[in-house]
């Protein structure tokens, strides 16, 4: 059994003395709410990910929301999302009294199959939720192409997705808005918070005014313009989705070493497959031809000691033994996670909608057997090395 060493953590932020001076402007010159390093830091995030427009908000969640409600969404309407997915996807959903039909998944690629959406359609279908799940995009070309020819909206939940390609080009094409997370588990952080990308013009105004309760104009606006000591129309019925100019700053700081940031988790997610392409126990993430992997985590299927590919017959057993084999890192100090939960078998969604684990049995079989390794920018290999080494003998652990 592997020494038990210094604790790995399952990620790492990388701050530095760019991030400490940039967070102390706003604090120097008392704007803390949303201001100028909010809006420098949208420009920057719409010029990285190729968008006409970008709208920081409080947080990947609340950003789902306010998009589903701009874009109408209302009680009685049904929008399709994958099942394996955090359960913020389905709430966003809930939220707007909408009803989140799931499907299942590719267990390859982890995202929603195409092939599983067609049927699920009904005449109060009003949109696809995709999500681009660990960094990897969904195949947003094909449920584009089924949304087109449907009449629905396809929105992309890419809270893991920054940084992530399809054929040369930033995730979100074919989609009218992208959601990003800016937790500290993403590539990039202010703590929290998240950011809306679009090309709708009309969109991304009437998002802006919703996330300021409803305002015609923003507190900087007011400030920069003459007659602001006046409070401006509010013909919406908004929320209070703001990101501080605090973290505005800290998403500036950051924005500035994206680039850096991404190929460090590249770099590690090589090491990974090097050292993984041995082991027969888990499966490495998937990376089909044309997609560019942004590795907000490493996320590998378990398939026990035989290797065999997992069913709904085996799945108790090898749940059992990734538990074990999970448990077994965490003493040793390595931390680990499985991937994310498949959303049906949760309490909320299984009373509420009558739903069965083997529902959807691929994205049960994610929930129940993936393993996500430590992954950051400028992990040590060394540490690397000690994580696959309880990977190539998982049965030491059972």
């Amino acid at each position: 059994m592997p020494t038990r060493l210094e604790p790995l953590p399952i990620t790492r932020p990388v701050f530095g003395a760019r991030e400490r001076e940039l967070i102390l402007k706003p604090l120097e010159t008392g704007w803390v709410v949303q201001g100028p390093y909010v809006a420098r830091f949208e420009r920057m995030f719409a010029a990285f990910t190729g968008a006409a427009h970008a709208l920081a908000v409080s947080s990947c969640t609340t950003g789902l929301h306010l998009l589903l409600h701009a874009l109408g969404l209302r009680p009685g309407d049904e929008v399709i999302l994958p099942s394996f997915t955090y359960v913020a996807t389905a709430n966003a959903v809930e939220y707007c009294g909408a009803r989140p039909v799931f499907g299942d998944i590719d267990l390859a690629t982890f995202n929603l199959d195409p092939a599983a959406v067609e049927a699920l359609i009904t005449p109060r279908t009003r949109g696809i939720l995709a999500v681009s799940l660990f960094g990897l995009a969904a195949d947003l070309p094909a449920l584009a192409d089924i949304a087109s020819r449907h009449g629905l909206f396809l929105v992309e939940d890419a809270a893991c997705a920054l940084g992530a390609t399809l054929d040369g080009r930033h995730t979100g094409q074919g989609c009218v808005a992208s959601v990003y997370s800016l937790h500290p588990r993403k590539a990039i952080t202010t703590g929290e918070g998240g950011m809306i990308t679009t090309d709708d013009a009309a969109l991304a105004e009437l998002m802006a005014r919703l996330r300021n309760h409803g305002a015609e104009a923003t507190d900087l606006e007011r400030h920069q313009s003459q007659g602001g000591s006046l409070l401006p129309a509010f013909n919406l019925l908004g929320f209070n989705y703001r990101l501080t100019d605090l973290q505005g700053a800290l998403g500036v700081a950051q924005m500035e070493r994206l680039d850096e940031i991404l190929a460090g988790r590249r770099a590690g997610a090589a090491v990974y497959n090097h050292l993984l392409s041995s082991t027969y126990t888990v499966d490495v993430p998937a990376v089909p031809a044309g997609y560019g992997h942004a590795y907000q985590s490493y996320v590998t299927l378990f398939r026990g000691p035989r290797g065999h590919k997992p069913g709904l017959g085996d799945l108790e057993e090898l749940n059992r033994q990734r538990n074990r084999l999970m448990t077994a890192m965490e003493k040793d100090g390595i931390s680990v996670r499985q991937g994310t939960h498949a959303v049906h078998t949760l309490g909320y969604y299984a009373g509420k909608y009558g739903l069965e684990p083997a529902d959807f049995p691929q994205s049960l079989l994610a929930d129940r057997l993936s393993i996500a390794l430590p992954l950051y920018a400028g992990i040590d290999p060394q540490d690397q090395a000690r994580v696959v080494a309880f990977l190539g003998h998982p049965e030491r652990y059972f």
